[in-house]
Formats: structure tokens, C-alpha cells, sequence
């Protein structure tokens, strides 16, 4: 068994002393201008970033990510022992930990280890009395095949709880990092559900984490305040609002002009505006993130394998970052990841061939030609900093073979939803995450138990070698399962994979204690302005 020591993100002394002297100082608002509204507030249910964003500073996991690192530390539990043969974790719980007190609910009692179970149950078993309730879609865990992977959890005692798998899986301790593996309270969940209200879970919060729900309005501002009874201290800023703006350029006026104090990620172009800004700086990172179109491997064109390799190799990359990328902070994107991740393969290559795409369409049957939509990504992401314009130049060089595609947007939140249905035939999407590991990529995206009824890719021969790739502990091998996967990947292309890019994220000088994330995300506890 490989233990792990007790320690936290930060000593816990230094943080409380830290919070107090800048609670001394702050009174001002932090204001965060988001750029898409959160689907909704309970983290299972979602997968976006826009939702995660807000999540993680009500909700709290088993562990985390250290700020600005892949390093997993303690959260709300202290230690962990994972198995020789990755096939178990156990926790041991953080003692004294409270859940938020709001206008619908007050907690009698501490964090413990019925509320892991109530979280982690509702996950994997749909018979729960809660599921039944509220019938849901985990997006993020069914994606993950999570409940195929877990054999049982024993709630060893009140804090205490240890997760049994079928198979090893290397990869597993990492989940509890992420957002969507959130701890709920197991009493107000009861409460709901005596109340008949169990959908309330996803618009009314209840947490640990370092501010609490207050109010919100959709596609216009989102406010938390800080949460009286955090385990690490009373926040230094009181009251966290959201302000959300779509337009990228919007964003950056209420920046400049201190309506503002972080944005979200911002466009390469947007940068000369705000570089020489006296009031602002701008933090950088070469994010694990990529951008790519996906298609709907469910209806026609595009279950053709050949029509899908066609519309890839038509596209004039090149070009397109011209535009879309002038300063060069962005790469091509060949594979499911980016080159910095284990494991990639170096052997791949991207095409731009019109003439031998004109031949693998008439090779389908569409000699003449077809048509098609093209659904164009409705917010600016660092790696499709515009979506619109991205798709007015695929749209003209698939025109070149004879594809006629008729470009379609919605609102994020319909975007979504609609594109989870399956009512596409090629949407643009896009990834990121904290861990340079191949299956934070493959596995939620590209398996089956992610296709979603066959709307996604699912390749018998490629789920093998991701599975065995998660069980394997020698790393020569792992590695070497996860480069024939992305061959197979190529092969089949259900996505044509676009851009890696660095992230950029200004803010105002006198925001203190912000770090950035390895994906561009946001955490603002300890984050103030005197």
C-alpha cells in the first residue's frame, strides 16, 4: 500500500493568519466577468467550464490540484492509501468541516462520511431514492464509465470511506481533483427529497467550499458570499460577484475600465488592447487544452468514415490560425492531446489534400457533392477565439470540394443541449483539463460509454487499450497501449482536431492571491483587493 502523508494545499496556520490580516484590509467586491452563464449548480450534472467555474468555489472535493500545478493535495479528506494494484483508494475525512448555512437549509452536524457515500451513490447506482426523484444524466461520470469501474464503497466509519474497483485504474485517484466529483450534504439532499424537491439540488447549492449561493439572475450577474463558517477561515472577500458578458470585447472595456477585476480568458487579439493598460496585468499559461469540430458518428454524411477523413483534409490550417491565431501562441492540433501529454504519438500528422478529399467523397457516393451543418461555437475560448469566423472559413474550403454547409449557432446553454441530443452533424467543441494524462482526454470524450447513444465515437478495439492502458502500471507499456489508441483515433476521425493554445487571463494590479490554473480555470479563495 502506498500511503500518503497529512498535509494541505497551504499550511493551515499560514492561511488563517493570511485571511485575517487581508480580511483587515478587504472590503471591496471582487467582480469576475464570465463569459457564459453556469448550466446549473450541481457539478455531476455539467461538464463546461463556464459551470465549473462557479461550482468549485461552493462545492469541495476529496482532494485537489495545488494551485497552479497537476500535484494532487488534500482537501476534504486529510490522507489517502491507494492499493499496489490500483484497484482500491481509501480516504480518511477532514474532522470540523461545516456545510454552508443558507436560507433553505441549516446543517446539524459536520462533514462526514454519509455524505461521500450519498455523493458517490447518487453517481453510480440509478435506483437511489434521490435518482428516482430526480432522474439526471451525470455527464462527466457516465462519460468516465464510472459506474462500470467501481466494484462497492464501505463507509469503513464516520470518516472513513474506501472505493473497491473491478479493474486497476492508475488514473483514478485523479478524479476526485475534478469538479464534478463534488461533495454533497447528505442531509440536505434528505431534506429535498422529503420536501419533494430534489431537483432544487442543481439551483439551490449547498457546500463546504469557501463562498456560499446568494442570487442569481441568467446571462446577467451571479452572486456568492463568503461562506462564515469555511473550515480554512472566513474569506477576505466578502461578497463574489459574477458578471457575465458573452462578448469577449465587452469583457475587456469593463476590465479596462475597473467594472471588473478578472476576466475570463481572453482572445489573442484582445491583448495589444489591454497590454499597456497601466491598471492591468496579464497572466499567461501553455494550457493541456485543445479545440476540435466533432461529428455526429450517428447520421448521415458523417457516419461515413470516409466523408468524415474528406471534410478533415480539406481544411487549409495554415491559413485559418493566420487569422484566428496572429500571434503565434497556438498550435495545430494533430492528435486527441496535446505533444506535452504522455504518451503522444509522434508519428501522426494533419493533411491538407483537397483533390484526394474530392475522391474519398465520390468513394462515399457523394461524387456530387452534399450538404451539411456546421454548428459554430457561440463564446470565445482561447482555443477558438471566434467561433463565426472559424466556421466562414471551413465553410469555404469545403465549398471547394462540393460540401455546401450551412452554418448554425444557439445560445451556449441551447448549444449544448442541443448537441448532447445529437441534432448536429459537425459542432464545434473543445477540452481542457489540470492533468497532463491521456485519459483525462480519451476517456470522457472518445469512449463508449461517452458516445451517448452513438452520437460520439465508440471503437471496441479503442476502449480496449484505453481500459488497458488505466490497469496497466508499468508505464513503458501504459504509454505505448495509448499511442496505438490515438492511431486507431486518426484512423477514424470523429473529430477533426484544431488548436492548441496558451491561455491568457488579465486582471486588474491590485487583485492579490489570484494563481492561475494549468487550464485557465478560476479559484478565488484567498483572492482579495485592499
Amino acid at each position: 500500500m502506498t500511503p500518503c502523508p497529512l498535509r494541505s494545499p497551504r499550511p493551515l496556520v499560514a492561511v488563517l493568519l493570511a485571511f485575517a490580516a487581508a480580511a483587515a484590509l478587504a472590503t471591496k467586491p471582487l467582480v469576475y466577468c464570465a463569459d457564459a452563464s453556469p448550466e446549473g449548480f450541481d457539478p455531476a450534472l455539467w461538464d463546461s467550464a463556464s459551470t465549473a467555474n462557479v461550482t468549485t468555489q461552493i462545492l469541495q472535493g476529496l482532494v485537489a490540484f495545488k494551485r497552479g500545478t497537476a500535484e494532487i493535495v488534500p482537501l476534504l479528506a486529510t490522507a489517502w492509501t491507494v492499493a499496489p494494484d490500483a484497484r482500491s483508494v481509501t480516504f480518511t475525512l477532514r474532522r470540523g468541516v461545516k456545510f454552508q448555512t443558507t436560507p433553505y437549509f441549516t446543517p446539524t452536524r459536520d462533514f462526514d462520511a454519509d455524505d461521500v457515500m450519498f455523493t458517490f451513490t447518487r453517481l453510480v447506482d440509478p435506483q437511489t431514492p434521490f435518482n428516482r426523484a430526480f432522474p439526471a444524466t451525470f455527464v462527466y461520470p457516465q462519460s468516465l464509465g464510472l459506474a462500470q469501474m467501481i466494484e462497492g464503497i464501505d463507509r469503513i466509519d464516520d470518516h472513513t470511506v474506501r472505493f473497491r474497483l473491478h479493474r486497476g485504474n492508475v488514473n483514478f485517484l485523479s478524479y476526485f481533483a475534478a469538479s464534478w466529483s463534488a461533495i454533497h450534504s447528505a442531509e440536505y439532499a434528505a431534506q429535498l427529497l422529503r420536501q419533494g424537491r430534489a431537483s432544487a439540488i442543481n439551483n439551490q447549492p449547498v457546500g463546504t467550499g469557501p463562498f456560499q449561493f446568494k442570487s442569481y439572475r441568467k446571462d446577467d450577474v451571479l452572486r456568492l458570499t463568503a461562506h462564515p463558517g469555511y473550515w480554512r477561515g472566513v474569506q477576505p472577500t466578502e461578497k463574489l460577484v459574477y458578471a457575465i458578458s458573452r462578448e469577449p470585447n465587452v469583457r475587456v472595456q469593463k476590465l479596462a475600465r475597473g467594472e471588473c477585476h478578472i476576466t475570463a480568458a481572453i482572445r489573442d487579439v484582445d491583448i495589444s488592447a489591454l497590454a499597456g493598460h497601466p491598471q492591468v496585468r496579464i497572466m499567461k499559461t501553455q494550457a493541456l487544452n485543445i479545440s476540435y469540430l466533432s461529428f455526429n458518428m450517428g447520421k448521415p454524411p458523417t457516419d461515413r468514415r470516409e466523408v468524415r477523413e474528406a471534410l478533415d483534409i480539406a481544411i487549409d490550417r495554415d491559413a485559418l490560425f493566420k487569422v484566428l491565431f496572429p500571434r503565434g501562441d497556438a498550435m495545430q492540433a494533430v492528435s486527441a492531446f496535446p505533444p506535452s501529454v504522455p504518451g503522444y504519438n509522434k508519428s501522426l500528422k494533419n493533411e491538407y489534400d483537397p483533390a484526394r478529399a474530392r475522391a474519398l467523397l465520390a468513394a462515399a457516393g457523394y461524387a456530387k457533392g452534399l450538404q451539411i451543418d456546421l454548428w459554430a461555437l457561440p463564446i470565445s475560448r482561447p482555443t477558438n477565439p471566434n467561433g463565426q469566423l472559424m466556421a466562414q472559413m471551413i465553410q469555404a474550403d469545403w465549398a471547394k470540394i462540393g460540401v455546401q454547409a450551412r452554418i448554425v449557432t444557439y445560445e451556449w446553454g441551447e448549444y449544448l443541449k442541443r448537441a448532447n441530443n445529437g441534432e448536429h452533424n459537425v459542432y464545434m467543441s473543445g477540452w481542457s483539463t489540470d492533468v497532463a494524462a491521456a485519459d483525462e482526454f480519451l476517456a470522457p470524450n472518445l469512449t463508449c460509454a461517452a458516445s451517448r447513444g452513438g452520437i460520439k465515437f465508440c471503437n471496441k478495439e479503442f476502449d480496449a487499450l484505453v481500459e488497458g492502458a488505466r490497469a496497466e502500471v508499468d508505464v513503458a507499456r501504459r504509454l505505448a497501449m495509448i499511442e496505438r489508441a490515438q492511431a486507431i483515433f486518426k484512423r477514424e476521425r470523429p473529430w477533426i482536431t484544431m488548436a492548441h493554445s496558451s491561455v491568457y487571463i488579465p486582471m486588474r494590479k491590485d487583485v492579490q492571491g489570484f494563481v492561475m490554473a494549468p487550464n485557465g480555470s478560476v479559484d478565488f479563495e484567498g483572492v482579495w483587493r485592499p
